[in-house]
């Protein structure tokens, strides 16, 4: 697969079918983007399992830490990798031996490996790099869209506040 560009169907696929995110890397520092991307997939109603050995056993948002994947209970759907490129090919191995083996690897923004990447499709395993779930399910939920700008109307006002908690938008293609 070219990993330089992805159709917006193979996204919304990932984020239609997986139910359990392992996010490697999650910070329990608020002002982290791993903590917000977590936090957010969390609010969205997909079952979040932070991993960082230097947290293992503590909570982050509610949910057990665990030190490495292996030491995951139950299977993993996806796993979302929230460390530099060099980390990557390990990572990647960790999750080949699980068993069930996850169905998608995601690396953040920034994250790149091509090589892991052959290893994983090579097993299976649907790839994507240089990406953020947070970001893309925004942008294919209508949620991070170009309202303000597009409409050429900026404001300082709050939005209406249409009920309380987070309203799940749908990534159906055409649900608006």
């Amino acid at each position: 697969m070219n990993h330089d560009a992805y159709p917006d169907n193979y996204i919304r696929g990932i984020l239609n079918t997986v139910k359990t995110i392992a996010m490697v890397g999650a910070s329990e520092k608020e002002n982290r983007p791993s903590y917000f991307a977590f936090k957010y997939l969390l609010e969205r109603g997909y079952h979040m399992i932070p991993v960082n050995p230097g947290q293992a056993g503590k909570e982050i948002l509610g949910q057990k830490v665990y030190a490495k994947l292996s030491d995951i209970p139950e299977p993993i759907d996806m796993v979302d990798i929230f460390r530099a490129s060099a980390h990557v090919p390990q990572i990647v191995e960790d999750a080949l031996a699980l068993v069930p083996t996850p169905g998608v690897i995601w690396m953040q923004l920034a994250v790149r490996n091509d090589e892991a990447a052959r290893r994983a499709e090579n097993a299976g395993i649907k790839v994507v790099m240089d990406r953020c779930p947070k970001i893309e399910y925004g942008r294919l939920s209508s949620e991070i869209s170009w309202m303000g700008v597009n409409s050429r109307t900026l404001s300082s006002r709050r939005a209406q506040n249409l009920g309380t908690g987070v309203q799940r938008m749908r990534l159906d293609k055409g649900d608006r």
